[in-house]
């Protein structure tokens, strides 16, 4: 069984952020009473949030909401990279990518 990387994934960027749980909790609009029990909930993986609240802990946290799906470190660092792209810069990458993989298999 594959173990959920939300919790984890949370707890990192929230420690490397440098906010308490019930910090966070209350910035997304939690009620002060209860944002530090839930957000614990949520990193200890006994609940999982919503996409609606993963999204505003996402965006509190400066990190893409895909960042709290990835499997790996790799691919958590790749996520929150290309995030800050503009436009251009991920179709470059997109385009070095496929090119990369058509030398490759040929």
């Amino acid at each position: 069984m594959a173990v959920n990387p939300i919790p984890l994934r949370l707890k990192q960027v929230r420690k490397l952020v440098g906010i308490s749980q019930k910090e966070l909790g209350i910035r997304i609009g939690m009620d002060e009473g209860s944002a530090s029990s839930r957000m614990n909930h949520y990193e200890k993986g006994r609940h999982v949030p919503d996409v609606e609240t993963l999204r505003k802990i996402a965006a509190e946290l400066n990190v893409p909401l895909n960042y709290f799906f990835c499997e790996d470190e790799l691919s958590a660092e790749l996520v929150c990279l290309i995030s800050k792209l503009d436009e251009e810069g991920k179709k470059s990458i997109i385009a070095e990518l496929l090119a990369t993989r058509s030398n490759s298999s040929a």
